[in-house]
């Protein structure tokens, strides 16, 4: 677990199932993160189990479920991903839009870029962006990444790459 002034962050599980259906159907995730086909609440499940629990098993880490401290709601997602198509680990990130342009996701983001480096050891972090991702991309500048190119991790369209060192 991770904790900021406001959040928490925290291992999703599947009882998270409600929350991840809302917000893999947002359509600015549908836009930027794309459609992961979650249609009901054990399509949500699945993406659970097969999404961030695989990869806490395969990796020690992953999404995690970010809460706001003082009520416990759900709000967003943010965490360190280890994507098979990209050389280092990269850092995700996605909020409801009721809670959007508040400074949760930096605060989230900057909260993950320090366990990435002080708690996972890592001395890289990357993230990938869709081009006309301009808000993501602002967030990542602000906690310190920079663009350092447009890759094509897999079949899928063209990203812009932006990374730290630390």
């Amino acid at each position: 677990m991770v904790e900021t002034p406001r959040l928490i962050l925290r291992r999703l599980h599947l009882g998270d199932a409600p929350f991840i259906f809302e917000l893999v159907n947002d359509p600015d995730w549908l836009r930027y993160i794309g459609d992961k086909g979650v249609r009901t609440l054990d399509d949500a499940r699945g993406y659970l189990r097969n999404g961030p629990l695989a990869m806490y098993e395969r990796a020690g880490f992953g999404l995690y479920c970010v809460e706001l401290r003082e009520s416990g709601a759900p709000i967003g997602l943010c965490g360190p991903i280890r994507r098979d198509t990209l050389p280092d680990v990269d850092i995700g990130f996605a909020f409801l839009p009721a809670f959007r342009a508040q400074g949760y996701a930096r605060e989230a983001a900057q909260a993950t870029l320090e366990h990435a480096r002080d708690v996972l050891g890592l001395a890289r972090v990357i993230a990938i962006v869709s081009p006309g991702n301009h808000a993501s991309s602002r967030l990542l500048e602000k906690i310190g990444l920079r663009y350092e190119r447009r890759i094509r991790p897999s079949e899928n369209d063209e990203v812009l790459l932006y990374a730290i060192d630390f």
